[in-house]
């Protein structure tokens, strides 16, 4: 099998927590790397998951003010087009 080497530059401490993970989960870096950009060409997609990400002080707020607002009943307008999305986003 012909390779190639991919060289990228990261954080020391961001390569040794990915390859604390992947030894875990049974992998090489290299084999997750391939596995990645494989995916990447077949969907052209770029997906990442924040399962265990904390919501900041700023998000936590606007969801409660959101909540907020529905229990209120001042919810956003729907739009069918862009037009009438940037006329409302003018008059507010």
């Amino acid at each position: 099998m012909n390779t190639a080497i991919l060289t990228i530059k990261t954080n020391p401490v961001l390569k040794d927590q990915v390859s604390k993970i992947a030894r875990e989960l049974g992998f090489s870096v290299s084999s997750l790397v391939n596995a990645y950009l494989r995916h990447l060409v077949r969907t052209k997609t770029i997906n990442f998951s924040l399962n265990d990400e904390i919501p900041s002080d700023w998000m936590t707020e606007g969801l409660a003010k959101s909540k907020q607002d529905i229990k209120k009943g001042k919810i956003s307008p729907t739009f069918t087009d862009a037009q009438s999305a940037i006329k409302w986003l003018q008059s507010e």
